[in-house]
């Protein structure tokens, strides 16, 4: 039997705020949806201003990962990419450091994630809140 490749698009709201959105159950829906059983998961976001991470959520490391945004790419006026937002340069130079793609191990049906590991769509892009991402499964 070939390889099957699946894929899909969907579409996520990030508001008007630096966010570091989970969507693992995004990830999940969409496995279970194509009757997935083993493979790899490609997940990424078609926008030069977002970045896929995986990371834990809910205990602080979020919000730490958007600190740490702030500290390494300052929301301010140093950047020559001047449209948009004041600060906006510094969110086309986050895919460097929070790559636009992750892909992931999907065994028995399921992203084989760690205990605490979570897929976060990060977006630090408050002048764009409607954003897609795109799913693709390859599987044996």
């Amino acid at each position: 039997m070939g390889h099957r490749f699946q894929t899909r698009t969907i579409e996520i709201t990030t508001g008007r705020t630096g966010c570091a959105v989970d969507v693992t159950d995004h990830c999940r829906r969409f496995l279970d949806d194509v009757g997935a059983c083993d493979g790899l998961l490609n997940v990424f976001v078609p926008h030069a201003t977002a970045g896929i991470a995986v990371i834990e959520t809910g205990a602080g490391s979020d919000e730490d990962l958007l600190a740490a945004i702030d500290d390494v790419l300052p929301p301010d006026d140093r950047w020559r990419h001047r449209h948009g937002s004041p600060g906006h340069g510094r969110d086309h130079v986050l895919p460097a450091f929070i790559a636009p793609h992750a892909t992931l191990p999907v065994v028995g049906g399921d992203v084989a994630l760690g205990t605490w590991q979570s897929v976060v769509f990060v977006d630090t892009n408050v002048d764009n809140p409607d954003r897609v991402m795109r799913l693709t499964l390859l599987s044996a």
